[in-house]
């Protein structure tokens, strides 16, 4: 079996095909599928697609590009209400993105500790979005750290440096199709890590691996990431995804298919 730790699904981008695209990962073996929000309106759509079907779950979050922007404090106790849905299995996409010249450095930094209390609070694990942060993303984390924290570093883009401290900090790596791409550095850090630290994800619409670069990711092209975290790893395509779906079950706290 396959797992998509991270796509957006529930997005306009497959507002024309959604029954479609399941059908496919249904067909390709993807038998788990996370759908995270990144704010308010979108963690209501990931919710209600997960109600839909049973293999699909959700996760509520702000994104730190939504924490740019003028954040109501209200916000932060409806996404607290909203984690308490049933079908809801983490904190996330929630983190820091320094990437782009109009970000607010304080806002985002705000609304990730806030977050990070939320999932402390209800003991759920967070899902972490990190570009150009690393510095900030780690001292923050070391000084909200609990006994309880955990979760998953999505789309991860360090260096095998940074992905040990994030392990050694309790967090999984989620692997997305850009392992695929000829700059990567994941070829490296998958080498220098534990079958045991590792996720999948596609975090469809985006990121398409190769041979689809360039086009409309989907969750079915995630037994693309699979199967070349197991060549890099030198083990058997059947090992590394059962190994990589037990690692989601632990974390998100689900009950395997």
């Amino acid at each position: 079996m396959f797992v998509d730790t991270h796509c957006h699904l529930s997005f306009p981008e497959f507002d024309h095909d959604r029954e479609t695209v399941i059908e496919r990962l249904i067909k390709e073996k993807v038998t788990v599928l996370i759908d995270p929000g990144i704010n308010l309106t979108t963690s209501i759509k990931s919710i209600e697609l997960a109600g839909n079907y049973d293999f699909i779950y959700a996760n509520v979050g702000l994104h730190p590009h939504e924490a740019s922007l003028p954040v109501d404090e209200s916000i932060f106790g409806e996404l607290e209400t909203l984690a308490k849905s049933p079908k809801v299995v983490a904190i996330g996409e929630i983190g820091l993105d320094y990437h782009y010249p109009d970000y607010n450095r304080q806002a985002q930094q705000d609304a990730f500790r806030q977050m990070l209390r939320v999932a402390r609070t209800l003991d759920m694990p967070v899902v972490i979005h990190c570009r150009d942060a690393w510095e900030d993303m780690l001292h923050i984390l070391t000084e909200e750290s609990h006994s309880a924290m955990r979760g998953v570093m999505h789309c991860f883009s360090g260096d095998t440096v940074i992905a040990k401290e994030c392990i050694r900090k309790g967090f999984k790596l989620s692997i997305p199709g850009t392992v695929t791409y000829k700059k990567s550095l994941l070829p490296e850090v998958i080498r220098n890590v534990s079958l045991a630290d590792l996720l999948t994800e596609t975090d469809a619409p985006y990121l398409a691996p190769v041979p689809y670069r360039g086009k409309r990711n989907e969750p079915s092209y995630v037994q693309i990431v699979t199967t070349n975290i197991a060549l890099i790893k030198q083990i058997p395509i059947p090992e590394a995804a059962k190994g990589i779906a037990q690692n989601t079950f632990e974390l998100f706290r689900l009950q395997a298919p």
